[in-house]
């Protein structure tokens, strides 16, 4: 590796591409925008090539860039798992910070809190809620430490790892009172608003593949959201709105009778959900508890 490239390369390029702008890479580096500018422009001069095109509207990952943010954020995940285990006073509380789609968030993650904060009480949890490609890609740089949920497109899995815990299905929802409810037709989904996953989802190219299959094209009255407490809110307070939604997010409002189901067949929307982790790096001790405790949960070999 050549010795002039320091971390502060490193981080300034991973922080751009994940922003897609050098000004909020800036603001989230709390550097200012020349001084990026600056670091970009040496990194690139290092290596003898462009990473990246600007424009006014933005920058954007050259293939030579594309291929180097691999190996760069592989780098600094390295560098700063390193740092935290060094400078970790033994008397201090651990620290974990999971990312949790929304499917397992209200679920499996707070029966998966409950039994590992029992063995380990003094442990800090920080749980982030967020669409896959958020959280893979934070999981990548080293700001998360583990993602629990669905498997995701294979490019969002680059440098990850992947144990699967359960198979999840989709299903469509509407309130319990809705017309809706007794629809049996993909088809005539199109009468009602459609709260539906936007491309970031790990669902969507699923939900996608079995409409075509069904010939029934993408709904035009359709709300794009990752948000399980906004598409919650948003069914429960129209009758008119449909949910295209992970079962496990629901599963406590259709128990008790304020959702329910469609009786479509969703089968082709069935993958596979679990623990996601960087596959160059070993993880810590405290993290390969958490993994555990979250595996024993899913299994029901831990009651919740």
């Amino acid at each position: 590796m050549d010795r002039r490239i320091k971390f502060r390369h490193l981080d300034a390029f991973s922080t751009i591409a994940r922003e897609h702008s050098l000004k909020r890479a800036a603001e989230r580096l709390n550097l200012t925008q020349p001084a990026i500018s600056r670091t970009l422009k040496d990194l690139e001069d290092i290596l003898g090539v462009t990473l990246m095109d600007r424009s006014r509207a933005g920058v954007r990952l050259t293939d030579q860039g594309a291929v180097f943010l691999q190996f760069a954020e592989q780098s600094t995940a390295a560098l700063r798992q390193g740092l935290r285990s060094v400078q970790a006073d033994r008397t201090a509380p651990g620290r974990l910070r999971i990312g949790a789609l929304p499917s397992v968030a209200s679920g499996l993650l707070v029966r998966a809190t409950q039994a590992f904060l029992a063995q380990h009480p003094d442990t800090i949890l920080e749980v982030v809620e967020g669409p896959h490609e958020a959280l893979t890609g934070q999981l990548r740089s080293g700001a998360l430490d583990l993602v629990i949920g669905r498997l995701g497109r294979p490019e969002t899995m680059d440098g990850l790892s992947f144990r699967q815990l359960h198979a999840e299905e989709v299903v469509v929802v509407c309130r319990a009172d809705s017309a809706a409810a007794g629809i049996r037709q993909f088809e005539a989904l199109s009468r009602y608003r459609v709260l539906y996953p936007p491309q970031s989802s790990a669902i969507r190219p699923l939900i996608a593949r079995m409409l075509i299959a069904q010939g029934v094209p993408l709904f035009e009255n359709r709300i794009e959201t990752t948000s399980s407490s906004f598409g919650r809110a948003m069914v429960l307070c129209d009758p008119e709105l449909v949910w295209f939604i992970s079962r496990g997010v629901i599963a406590d409002d259709v128990a008790a009778g304020r959702m329910v189901a469609l009786e479509l067949d969703m089968t082709a929307t069935v993958g596979a959900a679990g623990i996601m982790s960087r596959s160059e790096e070993v993880p810590s001790a405290l993290v390969r508890a958490f993994a555990r405790t979250v595996g024993a949960v899913s299994n029901g070999a831990v009651a919740g």
